[in-house]
C-alpha cells in the first residue's frame, strides 16, 4: 500500500507540538499524584486514608469516561481537552490557595482529587480519539510507541522531581507547578491544527445523548475485532495488575525490606516499559502482524509473571519485572493503534471512553481480588496462578473460531509504509 503521510501536510509539526504539550502536562499531573500520596502517608499513616484517596482519585474518571467518550464524538476534541485541562488547573490552584490559607482538611484534598479525576475522564478519551485525526495511519504505531516511551520516562522522572520539590518547598509548591505545566500544555495545544470530524449523520437531526451512548455500547458488543481485542486487553490488565502492585510485597518478604531494593523493583518495571515504547517507536512501522505480537506478548507476560513467583534470585526477579514492563508497551501501543485504525472516526470517543474505564478499573479490581489473598497465601503462589491463568485465557480465546476470525481481520496494518520511507 502507499504511504499516506502526504494526505496530512504539516502533521509532524502538529504531532510534535501535541506531544510536547501533553508531556509537560503529564509531568505536572504525576508530580501531584506522588506528592499527594506521600503527603497523606506522612500526615496520617493510615491505610484507610490512602484507600479513600484512590477512590476519589480513580472512580470518578472511570464513571465519567462513559460520558466523556460520547462528548468526544459530539464536540471538538481539541476544545474538550483544553477545557478539561484548564478546569483541572483551576481546581488544583484552588486547593493550593486553600492550603496556603490554612485549610488542609482531608475533605479538601479528596474534593480536589475528585474534580481532577472527573475531568480526566473527559480529557483522556478525547486525547486518544484526537490522535488519529492528526497522525497519518501509517505512523500511528510509531507515534503510540513514542507516547508510551514518554509516559514511561515520566514514571522514572516524576518521583525524583516530586521528591525534590516536596522536600524543599512542601506540597503547595507541587500544586503550583502542576498549574503552570497544565497552562503550558493548553497553550501549546492551541497551535495544533485539528481537522473537523465529519459524522455520518451530519446534516440530520442529531440523536439524543443516550442514543449516542447506546450506539457506542452496541458498536463494541457487535464489532467482533474490537470486542475481542478489548476483552484480551481487559483480562490482561486484571491478571497482571495485581502482580505489578504485589511485587514490592514479595521483595520485602523474600529479599528484604531495604528501600533500595523496593526502589530498584519499581525502576526495573518502569525501565522495561520505556524500552518497549522505544522499540515500538523505532520498529513500529515494520510490524506486519500486530495481533501475533499482541498474543505472543500476552503469553510471554503470563510466563514471566509465573516466573516471578518461582524466582529465588533477586536480580532474576528484577530482570523478569523489566521484561514484563517491556511487554506492557508491546501490548499497549499496537492495541491502541488497531483501535484507532479499525474504529470509525466518529466512534473513537466512545470506544476510547470504554478503554479508559478498563484501564482505570482493572488495577483496583485486581487488587480487590488478589490483595486480601496476599494475606492468606504467599505472593509467589499468587504470581504463578495469575501467570498460568493468563496463558490459559489466551488459549481459550484462540479456541473460539469467531475470536480467531475477528483477530485475523485486524492483524495487518491498514496502511503499510514503503521501505524507503521506513529507512
Amino acid at each position: 500500500m502507499n504511504d499516506d503521510t502526504d494526505t496530512m501536510p504539516g502533521w509532524k509539526r502538529n504531532v510534535t507540538i501535541f506531544l510536547v504539550g501533553q508531556t509537560v502536562s503529564l509531568l505536572g499531573s504525576m508530580l501531584v499524584q506522588f506528592a499527594v500520596m506521600w503527603h497523606l502517608t506522612i500526615l496520617t499513616r493510615s491505610g484507610a486514608v490512602l484507600m479513600m484517596s484512590i477512590v476519589f482519585g480513580m472512580l470518578p474518571q472511570a464513571f465519567v469516561s462513559i460520558f466523556g467518550g460520547v462528548w468526544a464524538d459530539r464536540y471538538p476534541r481539541k476544545l474538550l481537552i483544553i477545557a478539561a485541562d484548564t478546569t483541572i488547573a483551576v481546581a488544583t490552584l484552588g486547593l493550593a490557595l486553600l492550603m496556603l490559607a490554612g485549610v488542609d482538611d482531608l475533605w479538601v484534598i479528596y474534593a480536589a482529587l475528585a474534580v481532577r479525576s472527573t475531568f480526566a475522564g473527559i480529557q483522556t478519551p478525547a486525547v486518544s480519539a484526537m490522535v488519529p485525526q492528526i497522525v497519518p495511519t501509517s505512523q500511528l504505531l510509531r507515534i503510540n510507541g513514542i507516547n508510551q516511551s514518554i509516559q514511561s520516562g515520566m514514571m522514572l522522572l516524576a518521583p525524583a522531581v516530586a521528591a525534590a520539590i516536596y522536600a524543599n518547598f512542601e506540597i503547595v509548591a507541587v500544586f503550583f507547578v502542576d498549574v503552570v505545566t497544565a497552562l503550558i500544555g493548553v497553550g501549546l495545544l492551541l497551535f495544533v491544527s485539528v481537522p473537523r470530524l465529519v459524522r455520518s449523520d451530519d446534516g440530520e437531526a442529531r440523536p439524543g445523548y443516550f442514543t449516542d451512548l447506546a450506539r457506542g455500547v452496541r458498536y463494541i458488543a457487535h464489532h467482533g475485532p474490537v470486542k475481542w481485542l478489548m476483552t484480551l486487553f481487559a483480562v490482561t490488565m486484571v491478571l497482571v495488575g495485581a502482580p505489578s502492585y504485589l511485587t514490592p510485597l514479595m521483595v520485602a518478604r523474600t529479599f528484604g525490606p531495604e528501600v533500595w531494593k523496593l526502589t530498584a523493583n519499581e525502576l526495573f518495571w518502569a525501565a522495561g516499559m520505556l524500552l518497549g515504547g522505544m522499540a515500538m517507536a523505532v520498529l513500529g512501522t515494520r510490524v506486519t502482524n500486530r495481533v501475533a505480537l499482541i498474543l505472543g506478548t500476552i503469553v510471554a507476560v503470563g510466563a514471566f509473571t509465573a516466573g516471578l513467583g518461582l524466582s529465588t534470585n533477586m536480580w532474576v526477579f528484577f530482570a523478569l519485572g523489566l521484561l514484563i514492563g517491556v511487554g506492557f508497551s508491546l501490548l499497549s501501543a499496537p492495541s491502541m493503534t488497531i483501535l484507532q485504525e479499525t474504529v470509525e472516526p466518529e466512534m473513537h470517543g466512545r470506544v476510547f471512553g470504554f478503554v479508559g474505564i478498563v484501564m482505570t478499573v482493572a488495577m483496583p479490581l485486581s487488587m480487590v481480588v488478589f490483595g486480601p489473598l496476599a494475606d492468606r497465601f504467599s505472593v509467589e503462589v499468587l504470581l504463578v496462578v495469575a501467570g498460568v491463568l493468563l496463558v490459559a485465557f489466551v488459549a481459550a480465546v484462540l479456541a473460539v473460531p469467531a475470536a480467531r476470525r475477528s483477530l485475523a481481520a485486524i492483524s495487518r496494518p491498514a496502511v503499510q509504509e514503503p521501505a524507503a520511507a521506513q529507512a
